[in-house]
């Protein structure tokens, strides 16, 4: 299963991870607390966790092409999760 992963500079992270679980949690699987969620999507799963100063992201999919899908949802959903805060969120394919 392909994984891709991304760390995001942000102190807003658990702000993030609770408006994006609350924004799925009507269509797809959710599960978060204050610091960590997963949200469970066709063909694949995002896990978040929230540090000090990061957002830490990890997106394991069925096949490469539902990674790419994925990883453009979660991007835009958070950047607009966000609203002024300008986020750079850059993917990486997991090392295996």
């Amino acid at each position: 299963m392909p994984v891709s992963h991304a760390v995001v500079s942000t102190t807003s992270g658990s702000r993030y991870i609770n408006r994006l679980c609350k924004h799925w949690q009507h269509k797809l699987s959710v599960a978060h607390d204050e610091h960590q969620g997963r949200v469970t999507f066709d063909g694949g799963v995002c896990h978040m966790r929230a540090e000090a100063g990061a957002l830490h992201l990890q997106l394991t999919a069925e096949d490469v092409a539902t990674r790419e899908r994925l990883e453009e949802v979660v991007a835009v959903h958070l950047e607009r999760m966000a609203n002024r805060d300008a986020l750079d969120i850059v993917w990486q394919p997991a090392v295996t």
